[in-house]
């Protein structure tokens, strides 16, 4: 049976597993969650997914998972991929990611991007801004004389904390002033199998802007 992942193109949340579904060679199905429409707000969405009202989600026969973390951990589990190394190490960056990377990288992603300007709230930007800023010097720092942050190859590590670094749309992480992310990202793409977020995922600002459109 071939696993399903709800998810959608902009969540990078939703990238992690997906990227890390495709590198392991682990067959998969997209399931497009409609977030822009209150998809994962909605009561059946919640009783029937995820109580938490997040993607992605990852349901393989009877297993469902939710929280990008723990799928990503199962995954390097099941698959023996990605998970050479000190597991608290990898845990560690885990953990630093879900707190000081993706969750601000994506917070701070939507409110520039995709909230509408008459509603950004300029106090509240500029405060994670700040925080962004932090935490990708904190990165570009951790990579300066190393190509993976929690082995001598990539791990879950790697795959959880690129989730939001390779969208186009702008939120503080620029290439020339981190050099070492812009570098590791380069190895990342590398990686057989590696596809960007837009190309692996339904759903991304192209498609909603046709919709509108038309």
């Amino acid at each position: 049976m071939t696993a399903k992942l709800h998810c959608f193109g902009e969540s990078g949340h939703s990238y992690k597993v997906a990227l890390m579904l495709e590198l392991t060679g682990t067959p998969w199905t997209a399931v497009f969650v409609d977030f822009f429409n209150n998809e994962t707000r909605s009561a059946e969405y919640r009783a029937r997914l995820n109580q938490m009202g997040e993607a992605p989600v990852y349901v393989d026969g009877d297993l469902t998972l939710t929280q990008s973390g723990v799928i990503l951990l199962h995954l390097a589990e099941q698959t023996g991929q990605f998970s050479d190394g000190d597991p608290n190490e990898i845990l560690r960056w885990l953990f630093w990611d879900n707190h000081k990377g993706s969750s601000q990288f994506g917070a701070l992603r939507f409110l520039r991007n995709f909230l509408p300007e008459a509603k950004r709230p300029d106090g509240a930007i500029a405060f994670m801004q700040g925080r962004v800023d932090a935490a990708l010097a904190t990165l570009d720092a951790r990579l300066a004389d190393r190509d993976w942050l929690a082995s001598d190859q990539p791990t879950i590590a790697d795959l959880s904390c690129c989730g939001y670094l390779f969208y186009p749309e702008p939120f503080g992480f620029d290439p020339d002033k981190h050099p070492n992310i812009a570098a590791w990202l380069g190895r990342i793409s590398a990686l057989p199998g590696w596809n960007h977020p837009y190309d692996l995922m339904p759903g991304n600002p192209s498609d909603r802007a046709e919709k509108e459109d038309a």
